[in-house]
């Protein structure tokens, strides 16, 4: 005899599409219904969720929703902290939409439809065997906010960086191959972009070019002389930018440096601020040499409590560090693609992580080089992502037991 309301609930920004029907799959509405995605809206599908229970004496309520990005935060939220509900003893399944959209697949001709998502949606709490999704814990969620945040900003300052290099070759085309700084987004590097051309550049003394690098070098820089030198060949080498689109260019030039440098600020005044939330947590990831305060925050906000993961390859699969498997009959193939499911956030720190680890611990550049060298083709690439899975062992090892790390291989309780 059924027992259970399962709510299936597609929810967009203005307006959430519901459907109930119980766990033996009868249809307790004729048809989907449509609520706004507000605090009313939550109160009034509260209401016909009780209405709903009493009517047809159900004992338990489960609620699906897909993760359609952070719409459905507040819902949820609302929700699980309902004292009315709290008798039914509800749970929560937020869906990734790839399960539903795979699971939609076995009704055939069915249009694309909000209303026959919150169908489809419901029917997959009732038949898949899943895992209620936990309440979020707000001292993860701070931290994941700002450690998001980074990931986006790192990504918008690369694309900046390349726009900003397609500009410079345009304007000194030889500068980025000859650059004679470490950083050609330096101050001393940027301040000869932004000020002069190659003419200017080709023309000018050579002390006056000597000063002028080392008054924007901070007196840092180690050989003055040299690096005038190789400027004065590059900008003789250069093409020369047409007059008429010279001006144009710096324009779009300056502005891109300048949004680079705001940029860089807001990742310095984010890194301040993750380093201060991370105290917050009892962890020994910073031990593991080349992790630092944003990795060790990066990692720890995605994966929340640990005790969430059976074991490491289930750390592994959320992540989305597996590999594809193609297997029929006798054969099986020997080269597989990532997956590229899974948590990206999570995936991109882990691989951060490992670019660093392997550079300042023996067994994991040892490790790198092994798989670097196993290929011809994108070797950085797949050596690090392996490195990457490689690690996940020990991250999982030391967040579930408290445990330190030590270069031999081994870790240790604290």
């Amino acid at each position: 005899m059924p027992n259970t309301l399962i709510v299936g609930i597609d929810i967009s920004s203005q307006s959430n599409s519901i459907f109930f029907i119980d766990d033996a799959g009868n249809q307790l509405i004729k048809k989907p219904f449509s609520l706004p995605n507000d605090q009313e809206g939550a109160n009034e599908l509260i209401k016909r969720v009780i209405d709903c229970l009493s009517q047809y004496n159900l004992s338990y309520v489960k609620f699906g929703m897909e993760a359609t990005s952070h719409y459905g935060w507040h819902l949820h939220l609302y929700l699980a902290s309902s004292s009315e509900l709290l008798p039914y003893k509800p749970t929560f399944y937020v869906l990734n939409p790839s399960i539903v959209k795979g699971f939609k697949k076995i009704y055939t001709f069915l249009p694309k439809t909000d209303n026959i998502d919150a169908v489809v949606i419901a029917e997959c709490v009732r038949f898949s065997k899943l895992n209620p999704t936990p309440l979020p814990d707000f001292k993860y969620a701070a931290l994941q906010r700002l450690t998001r945040m980074r990931y986006h900003l790192v990504h918008n300052l690369t694309r900046e960086k390349n726009r900003a290099l397609n500009l410079i070759y345009l304007k000194f085309s030889t500068y980025s191959q000859d650059c004679p700084f470490s950083d050609i987004f330096g101050k001393a590097s940027c301040a000869i972009i932004e000020n002069f051309t190659p003419d200017d550049i080709a023309s000018m003394p050579l002390e006056d070019l000597i000063k002028f690098v080392s008054d924007n070098g901070n007196n840092r820089l180690s050989d003055v002389n040299k690096i005038a030198e190789i400027l004065k060949t590059a900008a003789n080498r250069s093409y020369r930018l047409h007059p008429l689109l010279a001006e144009a260019n710096d324009l779009a030039l300056s502005m891109t440096l300048e949004n680079i440098r705001f940029m860089q600020e807001q990742l310095k005044k984010l890194d301040k601020e993750i380093s201060k939330l991370l105290k917050a947590f009892s962890q020994t990831l910073t031990t593991i040499p080349g992790i630092g305060d944003v990795l060790a925050a990066g990692i720890i906000a995605e994966i929340g409590d640990i005790k969430r993961f059976k074991n490491e390859a289930a750390l592994a699969k959320y992540s989305g560090l597996v590999w594809t498997q193609y297997q029929s009959g006798n054969f099986n193939a020997q080269e597989t693609s990532l997956a590229k499911c899974g948590n990206q956030y999570l995936r991109y720190y882990l691989v951060e992580a490992a670019n660093c680890v392997r550079v300042h611990t023996v067994r994991y550049k040892a490790f790198y080089n092994k798989k670097f060298s196993e290929v011809t083709k994108h070797q950085h690439k797949r050596a690090l992502v392996l490195t990457a899975r490689r690690l996940i062992p020990l991250i999982f090892a030391m967040l579930s037991k408290g445990q330190i790390y030590q270069e031999r291989g081994d870790v240790y309780n604290t």
